[in-house]
């Protein structure tokens, strides 16, 4: 396994085995690898003959420098099990090799980051397309490989490599989960023992609205209302947004479902009164009626646009 630190050297690897006529997958992570960043290592292998793996904490998409500063870093474990999962190449770049001296150069898909998680956090996607457009140049892949827990992330990307032509296969992976149903992520370390005892909350509202899908219900708002109350069972728990979206365009679901909609979740855990610990994020979403044909049989599912 190789360690680059500079996009110079990465390009020059890249060059290496593409003239070799070899693929390359990219992996692109802020570090703190878990279960869900080593199955996209699998996925990327199973459809490459070189994966490199990024590990950059991104300063660009964070909103507040309490988030960035508390975002964990574990980087000589995160080497240790890309050895183990066979990674060809890491890619550790500083910030200042990243967003040289006087960078004002950004990429910013603007109707797609609007809602969910860009509403409460401006700038975030711009961050993320910035740095992912700057990943992919220095990489050079013929594929990338994408959580899909973070959809609306996965298809901000996909518009974002559609329109602007890089000749790149975008490949989301599904959302791996804890043995009680928690969507693994990066900042589960950081919830306080009670916050993530009650984070199962969110599983526990993407089935019970899975459920009432199963059972005929196709009322918008009578779905959200279960979902809010299964939330709400939760005292720590705090919606950022509980909401019914198009898996393509990300509008919003019509008052009646009748085709796909993706059910997307942010949801701050808090510490208990009196305990120091910092409020945590958390996201998941699931397909509903994922296997409803739609515009000439068409499936539900997030497609590269």
């Amino acid at each position: 396994m190789r360690l680059i630190e500079t996009v110079a050297e990465l390009q020059a690897e890249a060059d290496r085995e593409r003239a070799a006529g070899r693929r390359i997958a990219l992996i692109p992570t802020m570090g703190a690898l878990h279960e869900g960043h080593l199955s996209l290592i699998d996925e990327g292998r199973s459809r490459a003959d070189r994966v490199f793996l990024s590990i950059f904490v991104n300063p660009t998409q964070f909103n507040q420098a309490s988030d960035l500063d508390q975002y964990p870093r574990t980087f000589e474990d995160d080497l240790d099990q890309c050895k183990r999962r066979v990674v060809d190449v890491v890619f550790a770049p500083s910030a200042e090799e990243m967003y040289g001296p006087g960078s004002q150069t950004f990429v910013d898909v603007s109707e797609l980051s609007q809602p969910l998680c860009g509403g409460n956090r401006p700038g975030h996607f711009r961050g993320v397309t910035t740095i992912v457009a700057k990943l992919l140049l220095a990489a050079k892949p013929h594929v990338a490989v994408f959580g899909e827990k973070d959809a609306q992330q996965l298809a901000v990307i996909r518009r974002m490599v559609a329109d602007l032509g890089f000749d790149v296969e975008v490949v989301g992976a599904p959302i791996v989960r804890e043995s009680d149903g928690i969507a693994m992520s990066s900042r589960n370390v950081n919830l306080h023992p009670e916050a993530r005892r009650q984070a199962t909350v969110l599983v526990a509202a993407l089935d019970a609205a899975e459920s009432m899908i199963a059972a005929g219900e196709r009322d918008h708002a009578e779905i959200l209302r279960r979902v809010n109350d299964e939330i709400s069972k939760a005292p720590l728990a705090t919606i950022d947004y509980a909401e019914l979206r198009d898996p393509d365009t990300l509008a919003p679901s019509p008052g009646r479902l009748s085709g796909p909609a993706l059910l997307a979740l942010a949801v701050v855990f808090d510490a208990p009164a009196g305990e120091s610990a910092a409020g945590v994020r958390l996201i998941d979403n699931r397909m509903l009626l994922a296997g409803t044909a739609r515009g000439g049989g068409r499936k539900a599912e997030i497609h590269d646009p």
